[in-house]
């Protein structure tokens, strides 16, 4: 079923907060509806949940992966051409470590950029209805739901008293 996004504007803070109460009254989930603003408010603002991050994660991913692949490299290299010299061994620890070190910075770097754009939800296929008056000052409720729902988010979204303004859009 094609989904439909229908997008409330406020002028304050208070009536945005009441939109978001009035959706989920009317049985929309977390995941349904999103604020837009151009100002930077506090997470938890308009008492929506605050978003897990688990950025920390995938430098730690990317540095563990990044070190084991620098020393297969570093050891099967030794091994494949061993210089045999005054009798000291052929996989030397010193020179290796090096290698490794800087493989796992390469790998904590690269995932850290994999992991910013998984975490920021990108590429954003569907943006949904969206106003110039966010970047005015004005709060966006945007709701993205099944087409059958969308009245059922205009009419909560009118309740908080919008500022004259229902946009739809469609994905």
């Amino acid at each position: 079923m094609a989904k439909r996004s229908v997008l409330g504007l406020y002028s304050e803070e208070d009536s945005a907060a009441d939109a978001l109460d009035n959706l989920r009254e009317a049985g929309f989930e977390e995941g349904e509806y999103e604020i837009l603003t151009g100002v930077p408010y506090p997470e938890g603002t308009f008492g929506e949940a605050e978003p897990e991050h688990k950025l920390y994660r995938w430098p730690l991913i990317g540095a563990a992966c990044g070190f084991t692949i620098a020393l297969l490299i570093t050891a099967g290299t030794e091994l494949a051409y061993p210089l045999i010299t005054g009798g000291k061994p052929i996989l030397s620890i010193p020179a290796m470590a090096i290698i490794m070190y800087e493989g796992s910075m390469l790998g904590a770097i690269i995932f850290t950029i994999i992991g910013i754009i998984f975490e920021s939800r990108l590429p954003r296929i569907f943006m949904g209805a969206y106003s110039e008056k966010i970047t005015e000052g004005h709060i966006g409720v945007t709701v993205t739901t099944e087409e059958t729902r969308t009245d059922i988010a205009e009419t909560a979204l009118n309740k908080a008293g919008t500022d004259g303004e229902i946009i739809r859009g469609w994905e």
